[in-house]
């Protein structure tokens, strides 16, 4: 690629973000968003951190790996289910860490 399209490579990224990320503003308070649209947003994040993690979690060198050899998602699961019992997200992190870690050395 050129340092042109480079240039206007960027100038459209940057178009998009300022736009998809200024629309709400742009129409003004006018408009309301339906609760159910309001409520469905809430979810945004989740959503794109899971699609960040999947493929890294459930994927090695392109192809799916069976569960059960899947360090990865074993410990993903167990640090899943200290947060789910404890609510602490540093201790998770600490956890799912210290799980990957035994994991990884035990096979």
């Amino acid at each position: 690629m050129s340092d042109g399209h480079f240039l206007l490579l960027i100038a459209l990224m940057t178009l998009t973000t300022v736009v998809t990320r200024s629309f709400f503003f742009m129409i003004g308070g006018s408009r309301r968003m339906p609760g159910w649209l309001q409520k469905s947003l809430g979810y945004v994040p989740a959503v794109a951190l899971s699609a960040i993690l999947a493929p890294d979690l459930l994927m090695a060198d392109g192809a799916l790996v069976t569960p059960w050899l899947n360090i990865r998602l074993m410990a993903a699961v167990a640090a899943t289910a200290f947060f789910l019992a404890t609510r602490h997200l540093l201790g998770t992190l600490v956890f799912g860490m210290a799980c990957y870690t035994v994991l990884r050395l035990a096979f």
